[in-house]
């Protein structure tokens, strides 16, 4: 991976897309400072964009991610990469809204790397299962967008994911 915030941004918020064309990233921010529900309107309306549905990134100060899908019925599905930074807005809203459980007991390895937590087969619809995103949110050697772009990297999108995040 490159170095600490050579060639990326330290913060984003993006709307990933797929259609038989391909792979479509919109930048909704050049920081993680929107609400929560900001960025639950931006993934539009349930199965407008077919399935799987589009879902919103947000990489905050590249301490950690969240993911927002929609899943079945309409509910919204979360990915939290670190549900102990509960001291970042976000983070907490995140935590708080979805019911995602902390416990900061024991979450911290030698390392003191994060916790993740929510809903882990959030892209199986796309081909990265549980297992795979599991040991990509627990690598204690990865920042936050670090990790964001091995899922982009597996899943297709790093191209696009680059692009729309560039400096």
């Amino acid at each position: 991976m490159t170095e600490p915030g050579a060639g990326r941004r330290a913060s984003f918020a993006v709307r990933v897309s797929r259609s038989s064309s391909g792979w479509r990233v919109e930048l909704l921010a050049d920081d993680a400072g929107d609400e929560l529900p900001v960025l639950e309107r931006a993934l539009g309306e349930v199965g407008a964009d077919g399935w799987p549905p589009p879902f919103v990134l947000v990489v905050d100060s590249r301490l950690y991610f969240v993911v927002l899908r929609h899943g079945p019925g309409g509910m919204v599905r979360a990915l939290i990469s670190d549900a102990t930074m509960l001291e970042w807005v976000l983070a907490a809203e995140v935590v708080e809204r979805y019911g995602i459980g902390v416990d900061t007991e024991g979450a911290f390895d030698d390392d003191e790397a994060g916790w993740p937590g929510g809903d882990l087969d959030i892209f199986a619809d796309d081909g990265l299962t549980h297992e795979e995103l599991r040991a990509i949110v627990t690598a204690d050697d990865l920042w936050a967008d670090e990790m964001v772009e091995r899922i982009a990297v597996r899943l297709g999108f790093a191209d696009e994911l680059a692009a729309a995040v560039a400096p």
